[in-house]
């Protein structure tokens, strides 16, 4: 049991939409749990004799959530980004080897020792910004090997590092050359027999596809959707990035814990996802990488009451971005999201979008991950530009 005290708590609460802030406040934690949060005054008799922290008056928000990432891969795409600004286009990019295929042909070259090593310093720069809980996907792989190497890769990161890993298979990223004249072959054979294999390892917390014109059709994406209702396993969706084709709407009928990107999100896909709770996950590093200009239907969103959800896409061709801080501000800048929705989508919401109910708020009976800042207001984490105000950062109770 410890007291910490003396901070400006921000709750973010579920009911209030705000920071819920908590003003002179105090958190006790038991263990890995909160066992209470409020102002300090009011401080149980109970937690008295409690081992006591000083925070100085600091701001203290749950600990950040990555609710969408590509973070480990072989490779980079730095010759491909300096070729589009020179001119080039996607077809010459591509006969000259970039484009997803590149990344696959790296990823597939190296061992797990190789991808662990090269993942880790992009796994440290998040934590360093207050991230305890990241998702990593597969899909740089294509074949079942390394589709499952990459997973084994991202449980690998959860053991070497102080922060929780949600690992997803994302098999239906885009098809490889040995698949091009047989999709529904790809689909049966690697998208679908191999998520059996990875699940039978216990590689799998979700599931994910890319539904658009250059990777697979909503009707190839329900066949995988539906292999993994068989094995219980929860879906989430990359959606109307480049067209509407109603793979949002989709991936709500399936349930989905999220639908992400959405620049071409309709209101059907919007009404969608409202009945059926699925988290609006915005990806402005992409957004911004693609120089993009059909924002996503944020008022949309807000008004039909759709949780949104912000994360770094991490990956090396369309958003190599590794700070969910400078991430917040693109929300905000880009997107016009408020400071406080952007917190809320770094936390509550990012957490909901990866099905995890016991963080991403604080109070009696959340995990005691934490982020303590160096900041008087929560306006300032998404204000700055560049800048990392974190102070120290709290894992499963501990300071880490």
């Amino acid at each position: 049991m410890q007291v910490l005290a003396n901070a400006t708590i921000a709750k973010i609460g579920v009911e209030s939409g705000g920071y819920d802030l908590v003003e002179a406040g105090a958190l006790a934690l038991d263990g890995d749990r909160i066992a209470w949060v409020g102002p300090q005054r009011d401080l149980p008799a109970e937690f008295a004799a409690a081992p006591r922290r000083d925070l100085g008056g600091r701001l203290v928000t749950p600990g950040l959530v990555d609710c969408h990432t590509h973070i480990v891969f072989g490779g980079d795409r730095a010759r491909e980004f300096e070729m589009r600004l020179e001119g080039a286009g996607y077809e010459e990019i591509a006969r000259a080897g970039g484009g997803i295929l590149s990344s696959v042909r790296a990823t597939r070259a190296a061992d797990e020792a190789a991808l662990l090593a090269a993942a880790l310093p992009r796994v440290d720069t998040l934590i360093a910004e207050g991230v305890t809980t990241l998702e990593i996907k597969s899909g740089y792989g294509l074949d079942i090997e390394n589709e499952c190497k990459m997973l084994r890769v991202a449980r690998a990161i959860g053991r070497e590092r102080p922060v929780t890993v949600a690992t997803t298979w994302l098999a239906a990223h885009a098809l490889p050359p040995e698949y091009r004249d047989d999709r529904a072959a790809y689909i049966r054979d690697v998208a679908i027999a191999g998520m059996d294999k990875a699940h039978g390892e216990g590689l799998i917390d979700a599931v994910d596809g890319f539904c658009e014109g250059i990777a697979f059709s909503p009707d190839e994406i329900g066949r995988v959707f539906d292999h993994a209702a068989t094995l219980g396993l929860p879906v989430k969706l990359h959606a109307e990035q480049l067209s509407d084709l109603g793979g949002a709407a989709l991936a709500a009928r399936h349930g989905a814990l999220s639908a992400d990107h959405l620049e071409w999100l309709g209101q059907d896909g919007i009404d969608a996802m409202a009945e059926a709770g699925t988290v609006a996950v915005l990806l402005p590093g992409a957004f911004y990488t693609l120089r993009e200009t059909r924002l996503p239907p944020v008022q949309g969103l807000r008004d039909a009451g759709v949780p949104i959800a912000l994360a770094t896409d991490c990956n090396p061709g369309t958003s190599p971005l590794t700070s969910l801080l400078l991430t917040m501000n693109m929300g905000a800048t880009l997107f016009r999201m408020t400071p406080a929705e952007c917190l809320a989508g770094v936390t509550r919401n990012a957490a909901r979008a990866l099905g995890l109910r016991d963080r991403g708020t604080l109070g009696p009976g959340q995990r005691a991950d934490l982020a303590i800042w160096d900041a008087a207001s929560p306006a300032e984490l998404s204000y700055r530009i560049g800048f990392n105000p974190l102070h120290a950062r709290v894992f499963g109770g501990e300071f880490v």
